[in-house]
């Protein structure tokens, strides 16, 4: 009777999971973020945070899995930090919230050495917007109090106590603990479970990555390894049997709290291009017009006018028109320099480009499509690519940064995800693979022919493929291409803001 009776309740519970890492926290998450959104959706969830280590990397994969899918659930932005032993997330609940934790991360990342953080107890102090989620240590539980105090201090209203039943060794005395420190603080506890996998099936895939992230083998790990598969997203009668029901419905009240939306950021770009007293439409044409007695000097086609026109309109509508400008000044400058460049991609379709300088394809010689390059129904920035000679590359990196200033321009980065190479040798390792054999392997793999099937070239040569560590290996290796590995710098992409794009380190 009580089963039936929990799991009656349940199927009216509403939930909020507000502690959940994708494998973008870098061999550490088991899931893609769209995975677990998607999984969150099917357990009935209203809402799921992500909450990355110092890190908003995934959001994006998780938001368009929402918009593209039409799921019925919010995705809450946030993140994860730690400060000595300690642990907390900090999650958004409205824009002002969502720079200080974007100002928060890029400062105590530019602090440390690549691939890392250093946060300072000092730098709590200027978060003002974000809501905090304490989830004290469970090991030296005495340093717990003078953290609480420190928290307490600084969040006030805004500090909820995270509660996580993972079904460890003398957890009853844990959770006692915490409620100590609620009642200390005057402050409610929270459920949540410390995702690392949208599903129980991921924990091999979780248990490789961390064998992989400490460069160990796999049998070497021990209680590195997480000790049962429990930080997974539960189902809702599952949740009501581990949480007492006024915790369960904190994380609705959080939820409810928390409206920032990924929808409401747009483009901000540089305005101070534009001269004083034009509009940058205006500004815009004219730039144009001097274009075209450069690029058509023998005078221009009526259809070319027209399409001319066409495009300054749709380039107003949608607002475009400081983009246009500011990739005009670099060209120019590029230009001014005697450096070569050339626009590519689907700013040939543009005729406004070519009389700015950006693409060099007459419209007069082919048949242009502005549609393939801006159009109303993507409603997203055109994809102007203008590459520069390599050796003179840098000076173009300099120019942006003496412009703009390094708080407002950036090289963007790109994520580097597992291929087949590179999770075959990595998974190997972490199962004891020698070296020797690796190499063998992988030197010899023919990566080119994608109709070649890579079991069978192993088979050729030398792998015994159907023994259970190489069935092992094959598996986690599927599981993991794709994963994003770590970070990368691209090699010309850069941001450029109107306003403080980063935060100087102290």
């Amino acid at each position: 009777m009580m089963q039936r009776d929990v799991t009656a309740l349940s199927e009216q519970m509403k939930y909020a999971e507000l502690h959940c890492k994708s494998n973008f926290s870098f061999l550490t998450g088991a899931s893609h973020p769209e995975e677990l959104i998607s999984q969150a959706e099917e357990l009935g969830f209203c809402s799921l945070a992500l909450t990355d280590e110092c890190s908003l990397a995934g959001i994006i994969k998780a938001h368009t899995e929402i918009k593209e899918k039409q799921l019925n659930i919010k995705l809450i932005v946030g993140s994860e930090f730690s400060l000595g032993n300690q642990k907390f997330t900090l999650l958004c609940p409205d824009r002002q919230a969502y720079a200080e934790l974007s100002a928060l991360i890029t400062k105590t990342r530019m602090r440390a050495p690549k691939g890392e953080y250093r946060l300072e107890p000092e730098d709590l102090r200027d978060i003002r917007r974000c809501f905090c989620i304490w989830y004290p240590a469970r090991t030296k539980i005495i340093e717990n109090r003078p953290f609480a105090n420190f928290l307490g201090n600084i969040f006030h209203q805004r500090l909820w106590l995270g509660a996580e039943r993972l079904l460890l060794p003398a957890e009853q005395g844990y959770i006692d603990h915490i409620e100590q420190l609620s009642a200390t603080l005057n402050r409610p506890i929270v459920c949540s479970n410390d995702v690392h996998f949208h599903d129980k099936q991921r924990k091999p895939v979780q248990d490789i990555l961390t064998a992989i992230r400490l460069s160990k083998k796999l049998e070497e790990c021990g209680v590195l390894l997480h000790q049962n598969s429990e930080q997974c997203l539960k189902a809702k009668s599952t949740l009501a049997r581990l949480y007492p029901e006024h915790w369960i419905k904190e994380t609705i009240a959080i939820s409810k709290r928390c409206s920032f939306n990924l929808n409401t950021l747009k483009y901000e770009y540089p305005q101070e291009l534009v001269p004083e007293g034009l509009t940058a439409s205006e500004y815009l044409r004219e730039l144009v017009e001097k274009g075209k007695k450069i690029r058509f000097p023998n005078g221009i086609s009526t259809e070319v006018e027209r399409t001319i026109e066409k495009e300054l309109l749709l380039i107003k509508e949608q607002e475009y028109e400081f983009f246009f400008i500011t990739i005009y000044d670099i060209v120019q400058y590029a230009k001014s320099q005697d450096i070569l460049y050339q626009g590519r991609g689907s700013a040939a379709n543009s005729v406004v480009c070519f009389c700015l300088e950006i693409s060099a394809v007459n419209p007069d010689k082919i048949n242009v499509l502005f549609e393939r390059f801006i159009s109303k129904e993507r409603n997203e920035p055109p994809d102007i690519d203008v590459d520069f000679e390599h050796q003179r590359r840098e000076e173009i990196f300099q120019y942006i940064y003496r412009k703009y200033g390094r708080e407002r321009a950036a090289i963007a980065a790109t994520v580097i995800c597992y291929r087949f190479k590179s999770a075959f040798r990595d998974v190997a390792r972490a199962l004891g693979i020698g070296e020797l054999h690796i190499d063998h392997y992988i030197k010899n793999l023919n990566h080119r022919d994608k109709g070649l099937d890579k079991r069978e070239q192993l088979e050729t040569l030398g792998m015994d493929i159907h023994s259970p560590i190489s069935k092992l290996l094959f598996q986690l290796v599927d599981q993991i291409q794709g994963f994003p590995r770590h970070l990368s710098q691209h090699v010309g992409g850069f941001v450029i803001s109107s306003g403080r794009a980063s935060i100087s380190a102290d």
